[in-house]
């Protein structure tokens, strides 16, 4: 099975919310994972937990959509897609071993990491950096023109604003108020849906959302699109999506370790390759429900003037964790331990494991960045 077991009732527009999921965790409708992954070369059963409703991870779309998987794992192999509606959501699985390796943000994926005690997790890819994915302002119609996202974002002092909780929108928001030097009247914890309706009936002033989510609310004219990380200066203000691997499967299957990576390498090349961007959203609109396509193809090609944060580069695929992304988690992960999300300033050294990452990418005469995408006019959407 190689599509996302969740049903279309359940995916209306994004479906159960994030916040009812993350509630259950471990109560996944994949079945509990068999114990033991088999021996180097033997057929392996994988379940991937991952997020077509978040676009700095489609490269796990396009290894499901075209299949990538079955080029690189053994015989037999089997690759069952699991759709999270939020990172911890796929977190908690992992933990009960219900998923084997999951793609999510960079708050979910630091996070993942410190949990060894109960289950060891690894990250060991990056699926890309941004400072326009995980990190959209959104504000209500009628709020004022701003000359800038820094303005936006002070406007939002006193007022009612939402996220996701425990999502990389999350922590960019917390750290985008302090910036502005404001703090909103309430910062509620909303899942993607909510946030909608609260915008459709006028009950929020302002939210921090991640594409395609974002283009989706902009595009239906529900809110504007105000700021992004494009907006702030400094390391902090950047986003990241992150592939997280259970620490047995890794070190008991290093083949199977090693093929993922190497799919996961053919799908981020996919996604470079602008000419593929038709299809790339078809894929998408195949593994979603409630999202118009051309909503899908503008989250990751799609073009924002400079004022409501718009930037050069949709997504940079870094793939391994180089000067930059590794920049990223250390200051995210500083931030997080001040807000006591996670136990230590630092991370244990185990957290970032992507050496065989770097033998893959050394192996086809790659460095990273390996690319990225840009920016592209609304003309160049062929539908």
């Amino acid at each position: 099975m190689t599509t996302g077991n969740m049903s279309t009732t359940a995916l209306k527009f994004v479906g159960v919310t994030a916040a009812a999921a993350a509630l259950t965790f471990g109560l996944s409708t994949v079945a509990s994972a068999e114990v033991g992954f088999g021996k180097p070369g033997e057929a392996v059963k994988l379940v991937v937990g991952y997020q077509p409703y978040y676009t700095q991870s489609w490269s796990g779309v396009v290894i499901n959509g075209k299949q990538i998987w079955k080029k690189y794992l053994p015989k037999g192999s089997t690759a069952q897609f699991d759709i999270g509606l939020q990172g911890s959501v796929i977190v908690g699985k992992l933990i009960g071993e219900k998923n084997h390796l999951g793609y999510m943000g960079d708050m979910p994926a630091i996070v993942s990491t410190t949990k060894f005690k109960k289950v060891d997790m690894r990250m060991i890819a990056v699926l890309g950096t941004s400072r326009q994915q995980c990190n959209i302002f959104l504000v209500r119609n009628d709020a004022p023109k701003f000359k800038n996202g820094m303005e936006a974002v002070k406007w939002m002092d006193g007022k009612l604003v939402a996220a996701p909780h425990g999502a990389c929108t999350d922590r960019f928001g917390r750290w985008a108020f302090e910036q502005a030097g404001i703090k909103p009247r309430k910062y509620l914890n909303m899942n993607i849906e909510v946030i909608t309706s609260s915008f459709r009936n006028n009950k929020l002033d302002a939210a921090v959302i991640w594409e395609p989510t974002a283009s989706k609310i902009q595009l239906a004219g529900i809110a504007r699109r105000a700021a992004s990380g494009e907006s702030f200066k400094g390391v902090e203000g950047g986003d990241a999506g992150f592939l997280v691997m259970l620490n047995e499967l890794i070190q008991t299957r290093p083949d199977v370790h090693r093929g993922w990576l190497e799919a996961e390498l053919d799908a981020q090349l996919y996604l470079i390759d602008l000419s593929n961007a038709s299809e790339v959203a078809r894929m998408a609109d195949d593994q979603t429900e409630g999202m118009p396509r051309r909503v899908l193809w503008a989250s990751l090609y799609g073009k924002n003037p400079p004022e409501i944060g718009g930037g050069p580069d949709k997504n940079i695929f870094d793939f391994i964790f180089n000067k930059k992304a590794s920049a990223l988690v250390s200051a995210a992960t500083k931030f997080l331990h001040g807000r006591k999300v996670v136990p230590n300033a630092v991370l244990r050294k185990e957290s970032v494991w992507d050496q065989v990452a770097r033998d893959v990418l050394k192996a086809r005469g790659l460095t990273s960045p390996i690319g990225s995408v840009k920016e592209q006019p609304d003309s160049a959407y062929k539908g």
